[in-house]
Parts: structure tokens; sequence; C-alpha cells
């Protein structure tokens, strides 16, 4: 038994929910799965709260208009990295933690692995400095499953300008910062088998929404704990 599944078995024997995140590029489609798939949980009985990064909580919120307005990029990609470990500390200890204690699943659109790909590879901040503010705002409280949605990065930055809200701090980078994001995030998914899912997400809606319920209720074990709704 591996470590991710020793600490689900104490998380079962305490009652405490399950924390999911969902990663990958621009337009991956990250925030439309996540309110699928917590219906989906919710059709089983399963109480779920829905939160994402940067924000979250209304101190990461603060941060998160900081860091999308541009006006942290000019101190460089370090000093993001730090912005988005404050938000991060925030919002687990104001929203997941105690949504988690409560029992509640939580769903989250981004987390500590976006600053691993978007600082760390794209931005080239030292991984050791970007794995140290984890261990310092993270700690042990990392996901239980991650949900990491692959697409070509021309098609997910088309999906993102079709949205018609102008480009955001990273949406604004050039193709190749793109490119490096989705190899990067497809890197973690191989070096964390265990924990991360790559989902094929370049299909159609409902076919991504079904092969993530898929995953996840393979993942928990969701099979046999239907609820009539």
């Amino acid at each position: 038994m591996g470590p991710l599944r020793d600490r689900a078995a104490v998380n079962e024997a305490a009652g405490r929910g399950r924390f999911i995140t969902l990663e990958g590029g621009e337009g991956a489609g990250k925030s439309t799965q996540a309110k699928r798939l917590a219906r989906h949980l919710e059709s089983r009985g399963l109480s779920v709260v829905v939160t994402r990064e940067p924000g979250g909580s209304p101190g990461a919120e603060i941060i998160r208009h900081v860091i999308l307005s541009g006006a942290a990029e000019p101190f460089g990609p370090d000093a993001e990295a730090m912005l988005f470990a404050a938000a991060r500390r925030d919002h687990l200890r104001t929203t997941i933690l105690p949504a988690l204690s409560r029992g509640d699943w939580v769903i989250c659109d981004r987390f500590a692995d976006s600053t691993r790909v978007y600082q760390g590879v794209a931005g080239k901040v030292d991984q050791a400095f970007i794995l140290a503010l984890e261990r310092i705002t993270v700690g042990e409280d990392r996901p239980d499953l991650t949900l990491i949605l692959d697409l070509p990065a021309k098609v997910g930055l088309a999906r993102a300008a079709g949205r018609g809200e102008g480009a955001d701090r990273f949406e604004k980078e050039a193709l190749a910062y793109h490119n490096k994001l989705r190899q990067g995030f497809k890197a973690l998914a191989k070096s964390e088998p265990e924990r991360c899912r790559l989902i094929d997400a370049a299909v159609d809606e409902e076919a991504v929404a079904t092969a993530i319920r898929d995953t996840v209720d393979t993942h928990f074990g969701l099979g046999a704990r239907l609820v009539a709704s």
C-alpha cells in the first residue's frame, strides 16, 4: 500500500472528506468540468464544495486580482510564486481544510501543481524553491486525486479567446509558453501516476465528463456507494 492509499485509509476512518484538483493549460475546461463532477458526486449523496485558485477565500481573491491583472508581473515569476503560495495558504485555512474536516468533498480548479508548472517549468523558477514554498503552505494537505486535462495549447487558447473576456496575465503569453505548460503537466502526470490522471480534453465536453466520472468512481471506489437521488 502506497502513501496515498495509507492516507486515504486514515481519512476514511476519520470521516474526512476527499480533495480533488483539476489542472491543465488555458481553455482546458476545468471550471466546467469541476461543476459537472460536483453534480455527479452530489448524486451519490456526497456534500461537495467547488472552489478555485488563485482565489477561493476573501484574502486569496484579492491576490487573484493582483496576479491575473498583471500587476505582479514586473516583479518576476519568483514573486508570483510567493503570491500564489500566500493565496493558497489562506485558501486552505479558510475554505478547503474546514470543508474536509466537515466530511465534504472539495473540488478545486487549480492548486499547487499549477505553480510547479507555470512558475517552475514555464517561468524557470528553481524547483527547490517551488517545493519549499509548497512544503510551507500545503504540507501534508495535498490532493487525494489530481485530474490533468490535456489538449493542444493552440486549441486551448482558441477556446479561452472564445469566452470573450479578454486575455489575462497568462493567456496573453506566446504559444511556445503554453506548449511548455502542456509538456510540464504531462511530465507531472507521468512522475506521480498514483495521484495524477491524464484526461483527454480535446474531445467533446460530454466525453471529458464521462472520463472524469469514471476515473473518480474507480479511484475512490464509489461504484458500490450509489445513493438514490
